[in-house]
């Protein structure tokens, strides 16, 4: 009888621990996968960015006699950025800051692109200019807030992974901590623009 009872114990400890472990783990999938759906959203948004811009230096090469330099600047960002691709399963903290240094020189050569631009009035009063620039200025603000869903994301994933029991199983399973976005150095300067 003792016997007996010891077994069905152990029974019960054994589906109790296999049932949390489940829980655990298509929990920390659950959120492996929201983390990888917004670093998609994320990608998707600076693509935007992206093309858009090839559109926007066209737009400035036809209406001004554009500086050179800052045309060539914001081409050669685009080309940088757009060639670094951050696969969202394997979200490093090293190609996260490698794809954050990439958008962010793009984002310079753009405020330069924007701010030289106020010097031609000509440039300012074209339809397609004004157009793309609102478009540009949307899709910033798109990207923002793909960048603060994803940080939420990570956060909570990485909540997740941390918290007793269930760090016990993320270890197990090869779960880790993930990097979320954070600011460039520097960015608390504000910056100088001279015309």
């Amino acid at each position: 009888m003792t016997k007996n009872l010891t077994l069905i114990i152990i029974l019960a400890v054994i589906l109790i621990l296999g049932g949390c472990g489940c829980g655990s783990y298509n929990g920390l999938v659950q959120q492996d996968e929201s983390v990888k759906n917004s670093w998609n959203k994320v990608q998707s948004d600076y693509q935007r960015r992206a093309d858009l811009i090839p559109n926007l230096v066209n737009t400035v090469k036809g209406e001004a006699s554009f500086e050179r330099g800052t045309l060539t600047d914001v081409i050669n960002a685009r080309a940088s950025a757009t060639q670094i691709k951050v696969d969202p399963a394997d979200l490093t903290p090293e190609k996260m800051q490698q794809f954050q240094a990439a958008q962010g020189q793009l984002s310079q050569a753009l405020g330069r692109l924007l701010a030289v631009s106020e010097a031609y009035p000509n440039l300012r009063a074209n339809d397609a200019f004004r157009g793309l620039q609102a478009q540009l200025e949307g899709t910033e603000n798109r990207i923002k807030t793909s960048r603060n869903d994803f940080n939420d994301a990570v956060q909570t994933y990485n909540t997740k992974v941390r918290s007793f029991p269930t760090n016990i199983f993320a270890g197990m399973m090869g779960f880790k901590q993930r990097q979320g976005f954070a600011a460039e150095a520097g960015a608390e300067r504000v910056p100088e623009v001279k015309f």
